[in-house]
């Protein structure tokens, strides 16, 4: 998650934050295991343990993981404004397809659920029948979040495990800070091609080559030897996996990110990945797994070739100032002459000056019209 941390790379040996040591050691002891045992692990499946592994991934840990006191700064922790913006989106979309007596909020990635009780708080005040007509499910396969969002949002939700746990309904799937968090490959040139980086363990987690690259560098251009990146595959199978839910389908995802010319540029040597703690960037995700984040940003061009492959349509995509500011109009109207909105306007600053949050994320929105399960 883009996660504001201030620029800067922090030691390799950050703090632990509040996870108990036990629960670092025995993560990294059981992938050390798994090494010692079966060879080198993709990079993609050591950050997948590390962030989602039921007991010991940094996500089933503490909570207070986002805003001001956690390790990472969200659109969410800018105040309630975001929330109801996007509430104003959601209406919006529910007129659009006729205002239907039962539709879906379907949310990915909702942590401990204060962008559920955003939205929810707001739809009421824009539109009465919408609020009573709609049903707000996220999902979370993670017990510890989920028991979190139980706590905050109580019967206001539904909470499933999987998308395929609900019915289909009319709704859109809303992705705050999601796809940079999805695991990927990390691959480096060769100078001639490109090898495909995984994790070895000897005295510590370290980078080991495992073979030509292959299928995950198709879409890459020629760079100099040394040059690392990051590799998504599989988008395409995560976008299908929310279909059978949402019927029409609209998606919402709100991230951090380039289109590929960009995110493959020369000058970017050594990728995107990071980590974050405390609000500050760290450079080696092979440290402590389980302690703290990993992040790498969005490639948007595999986003987009993912929606069209699995049957959707890009609607629009633009960065959150010009998404937001759009959707404000009606509300900035609203506050001519009132002297109570200061607090307001300066989240809506935040959200979408280009010198803060505006320019840092993006939006992609999609249609799923004429895919089978939507129909």
């Amino acid at each position: 998650m883009e996660k504001n941390a201030d620029n800067q790379v922090a030691g390799s040996r950050g703090a632990y934050r509040d996870r108990p040591p036990e629960a670092i050691a025995g993560l990294s002891e059981r992938l050390a295991r798994e090494i010692r045992e079966n060879g080198p692990l993709g990079f993609d499946r050591f950050m997948a343990a590390a962030l989602y592994d039921p007991q010991h991934g940094y996500y089933a840990g503490r909570r207070g993981q986002v805003g001001r006191a956690g390790d990472f700064f969200t659109s969410v922790s800018v105040g309630p404004l975001f929330g109801h913006l996007l509430a104003r989106h959601l209406v919006a979309f529910w007129e659009e397809i006729g205002r239907p007596e039962r539709w879906r909020i379907l949310e990915v990635g909702a942590h401990e659920g204060q962008l559920a009780a955003d939205i929810l708080a707001a739809l009421p005040e824009l539109d009465a029948t919408a609020a009573g007509a709609v049903e707000h499910a996220i999902v979370e396969p993670l017990p510890s979040l989920a028991a979190a969002q139980r706590e905050r949002l109580g019967e206001r939700v539904t909470i499933v495990g999987a998308p395929g746990d609900l019915d289909p309904l009319p709704g859109m799937l809303i992705a705050n800070e999601v796809l940079d968090a999805l695991p990927c490959h990390l691959v480096e040139s060769t100078g001639d091609g490109w090898i495909e980086l995984g994790v070895g363990f000897d005295d510590g987690f370290q980078w080991v080559p495992l073979g030509p690259a292959g299928e995950l560098a198709e879409n890459l251009p020629r760079r100099p030897a040394g040059y690392r990146t990051e590799v998504r595959r599989g988008l395409d199978e995560f976008l299908r996996g929310f279909l059978p839910a949402l019927a029409p389908c609209r998606m919402l995802w709100i991230d951090y990110g380039y289109e590929r010319d960009d995110y493959y540029a020369e000058g970017r040597v050594e990728g995107t990945l990071r980590t974050f703690s405390r609000h500050r960037a760290g450079d080696d995700p092979l440290d402590a797994p389980g302690s703290r984040d990993i992040s790498a940003h969005v490639d948007f061009t595999s986003l987009r070739e993912a929606t069209e492959a699995s049957g959707g349509e890009v609607m629009r995509f633009e960065n959150q100032g010009r998404f937001l500011t759009k959707i404000a109009r009606p509300w900035l109207l609203s506050l001519e002459g009132r002297t109570d909105a200061a607090r307001s306007l300066r989240q809506f600053q935040t959200l979408t000056h280009p010198g803060q949050l505006g320019s840092r994320f993006h939006v992609m929105e999609a249609a799923w019209r004429t895919a089978p399960l939507c129909e």
